[in-house]
């Protein structure tokens, strides 16, 4: 009997200890949250892909082109 009522004690405890979790999840403020983590990690992933083709771009115009060379020199 006593063995019974500490499991049942404990899931409650349990439970009470997790409920505002799981509410969380639900509340406006948490959506609102998560919405600008997510708009904020999407700004920096196309910052970094802009920086990205960039630096392609500027290291396309500075490589060395022998077949560029030839021709200026024919």
């Amino acid at each position: 009997m006593f063995k019974s009522i500490g499991f049942a004690s404990a899931l409650i405890v349990s439970s009470l200890l997790v409920a505002p979790f799981a509410m969380a999840e639900e509340s406006q403020a948490f959506v609102a949250r998560n919405e600008a983590i997510h708009a904020n990690f999407e700004q920096h992933e196309e910052a970094l892909a802009a920086q990205a083709r960039e630096h392609d771009k500027t290291q396309q115009a500075s490589t060395y082109n022998p077949q560029v060379e030839n021709a200026k020199h024919t």
